[in-house]
């Protein structure tokens, strides 16, 4: 059974798992790392726009919040409809979760249901490609790397970072750069590059994320030089995070840099102070993220590139404004590639800190 959004994406209420085999013990053994990455709804994304359908934002955004997205889409391409996967390309459908948890990422729009946001956009280009209809589920950040490997989810769109734990169970599709951004109040001076600077600090941080264990290790650097460590808190809400960060109950916020910028530039109290890459102390980019082996990424990576060559995959980054995090080329990552794509990652664009 499933239902028709305002915005027309189908979100199922029940679907049949595809049959796959039974799930190695790695699976369950390791889905606590596999959920420690870039969660968009880790930490906090703050109100969207206080129910009003659009925000114009002083970067010169005008931010669509209303179920009616209009969204940039394509052409089916036959060649590349040709090459999906037929397990997956069966039921006409390309079914993708997403966390709908930050703006201007993935996040709920001003009817409280309906997801939107840059992920599910490019996620939009990819389906038209591919002559698929987007399926559209949202779930939780600790939910998808299992329900991606039962078949309930076909790809996760979600800001989800590439790394060496994921690899070893899932192919990906790169298709932007991946960096978390410190934020603080309007009159705070700190200039966030690395551990020294947090030291003694306090920090709000959603358990159990990468953006967490940049912090933990940032502290074993500052005691093992006599310095006193951040203060780590956190909170049950995002709404709480933003809170305490605004009454200055935390000094700092780590989240994905695009929220973080977001909320610089529609609020007047906040500012980012500093930016760290997802994968630090390595490099890593945002892809698209499919069952390994199943062979769905490299078709997505296709997809992707051509997006990127007929320009609607610019078009959709510049409407979120997140033009500085654009990749020039969409490449197919597997444990076996790994390593070649975090030197590539290590070139991808740096943005800006403000």
């Amino acid at each position: 059974m499933s239902f028709s959004s305002p915005a027309g994406i189908r979100t199922p209420r029940f679907r049949n798992r595809r049959t796959l085999a039974a799930l190695p013990a790695v699976v369950l053994l390791g889905t606590a790392a596999l959920s420690a990455c870039a969660d968009p709804g880790a930490t906090a994304a703050g109100s969207a726009t206080g129910g009003a359908e659009t925000t114009a934002a002083r970067n010169g955004v005008v931010y669509n919040a209303s179920p009616d997205q209009q969204r940039i889409r394509a052409e089916k391409d036959p060649a590349l409809a040709a090459k999906v996967p037929e397990l997956i390309g069966k039921d006409g459908k390309l079914t993708i979760a997403t966390t709908a948890g930050s703006i201007p990422l993935s996040f709920h729009a001003t009817d409280d249901k309906t997801p939107i946001g840059s992920e599910l956009d490019l996620a939009q280009l990819v389906a038209d490609k591919l002559g698929l209809e987007l399926d559209v589920q949202v779930t939780s950040w600790e939910n998808w790397p299992l329900k991606t490997q039962s078949g309930d989810f076909e790809a996760v769109f979600s800001n989800v970072g590439v790394n060496k734990d994921r690899v070893k169970l899932f192919d990906f599709a790169s298709y932007r750069a991946a960096f978390m951004g410190f934020e603080a109040k309007k009159s705070a001076s700190y200039d966030i590059k690395g551990a020294d600077d947090i030291s003694g600090l306090k920090v709000s941080v959603g358990s159990g994320t990468n953006q967490e264990k940049i912090l933990l290790a940032w502290n074993k650097e500052l005691e093992a030089k006599g310095k006193a460590p951040a203060t780590l808190q956190y909170y049950s809400s995002d709404a709480d995070t933003i809170l305490a960060l605004s009454s200055g109950r935390t000094d700092l916020n780590i989240a994905p840099y695009p929220s973080t910028v977001y909320r610089e530039n529609t609020r007047d109290d906040l500012k980012v102070v500093g930016k760290v890459n997802a994968g630090w102390p390595s490099e890593t980019l945002v892809a698209a993220t499919t069952l390994r082996g199943n062979g769905l990424a490299p078709v997505i990576t296709e997809a992707l590139n051509s997006a990127i060559e007929d320009g609607s995959y610019a078009e959709v980054l510049e409407r979120w404004g997140l033009s500085e995090e654009a990749l020039p080329e969409s490449k197919t990552i597997t444990e076996e590639t790994f390593a070649a794509a975090q030197a590539t990652a290590s070139a991808a664009p740096s943005g800006k800190t403000s």
